[in-house]
């Protein structure tokens, strides 16, 4: 798995982890209303200012969005099987 598809699958369980819809998450981000959903579905990666951006909208580390697991709950647990989108 590339990082684009590992990027792409940590923002989407951590942001509905924190109970963030796409558009509520890219407006903090201060981004277009459209920006998220290519990004889970690995239509195209993010540029750097949004690496920085969005886990901080999130609240967790940019290394968080680029590790092979997502943390949560300050442990790391592997991504369930199947939630393979990209």
């Amino acid at each position: 798995m590339g990082i684009r598809e590992i990027f792409a699958r940590n923002l989407r369980q951590i942001r509905h982890e924190k109970g963030y819809s796409q558009e509520a998450l890219v407006l903090e981000a201060g981004a277009d209303r459209t920006y998220v959903s290519p990004l889970e579905h690995c239509v195209y990666s993010a540029s750097i200012d949004m690496v920085a951006k969005l886990p901080a909208v999130l609240g967790v580390e940019t290394d968080t969005l680029l590790h092979r697991f997502a943390a949560k709950a300050g442990r790391k647990k592997p991504l369930p099987p199947g939630a393979d989108h990209c």
